[in-house]
């Protein structure tokens, strides 16, 4: 029983302890730089303009702040990414169920999919230019796009491992189509779903930074390129670090909707191997 309860303790203890290692690796990452770059600007091991250290980068900041454009382009990025995965997501689930319950439709899906998937997504971003023109659609079709294969892949994977024995047993309590779709497909994929989701988000955000480098006049990845037009070295650590922080809250975001959704998951091999 003692050890029962210590390791109820442990449990309890944990999820804390996994948040204070985070912010200790982020502000660890951060010290270090701001020391490679203050000994680099000492002795000169190479030229420091090419490695600003995080203070400048934080005075280079406050100086767009002043400007009134930083939260411009936070605000651009982050309703492009918003809407183009969010877009891309919707449309995959729902293919991806289509396809994943009908075998004809997977033979024909199937040599598509893998004709259309090894194409990098940046290798059709000028094709989508040339469709949709310089304006708005294309970033977003194209933010879209790279979101849709993965969460398609992982949603028809999520649909086509659905235990066959809980939809005989929902069909033999009398559940109709519709009741067995929602209580048991959909939930039976959303695990797989959200995965697909994760893997799509870091793709989605290389995308937004790349559509945004190419005909646009705000945002993150602009800010990059138009940095890089003046050798502002610190405004695009600045962009690429905001970039690196709006991932970041997307991704807890995620999280906490599918912990939310998916309380019945525990830890699995980390949490039942307590040290």
């Amino acid at each position: 029983m003692q050890d029962v309860a210590q390791l109820g303790r442990l449990r309890r203890v944990r999820p804390a302890a996994v948040d204070y290692t985070r912010w200790v690796t982020i502000a660890t990452f951060f010290l270090v730089w701001q020391l490679i770059a203050v000994y680099n600007a000492v002795h000169q091991v190479f030229n420091p303009v090419f490695l600003p250290s995080p203070t400048m980068v934080l005075r280079a900041g406050r100086d767009l702040v002043g400007r009134g454009v930083l939260y411009l382009h936070i605000l651009q990025s982050a309703w492009r990414l918003l809407i183009g995965f969010s877009l891309g997501t919707a449309v995959a689930v729902v293919v991806g169920i289509l396809v994943g319950r009908s075998r004809r439709l997977e033979s024909i899906a199937a040599p598509l999919l893998d004709l259309v998937g090894p194409i990098p997504p940046f290798a059709l971003l000028p094709i989508f230019i040339i469709w949709f023109g310089v304006g708005e659609l294309p970033k977003l079709v194209f933010i879209a796009y790279a979101t849709f294969l993965p969460v398609l892949a992982y949603t028809v994977d999520g649909v086509k491992s659905v235990n066959p024995l809980l939809i005989r047993s929902a069909y033999s309590l009398g559940a109709s189509e519709m009741q067995i779709f929602r209580r048991v497909v959909l939930k039976s994929a959303l695990p797989n779903i959200f995965v697909g989701m994760r893997v799509s988000l870091a793709l989605s955000f290389s995308a937004l930074v790349v559509a945004e480098m190419i005909g646009a006049d705000a945002g993150l990845g602009y800010l990059i390129i138009d940095s890089r037009n003046f050798f502002r070295m610190a405004n695009m650590f600045l962009a690429a670090s905001l970039i690196g922080v709006e991932y970041t809250l997307f991704s807890l975001l995620l999280g906490r909707v599918e912990a939310r959704l998916f309380r019945w998951r525990k830890g699995g091999y980390a949490h039942a191997l307590e040290r």
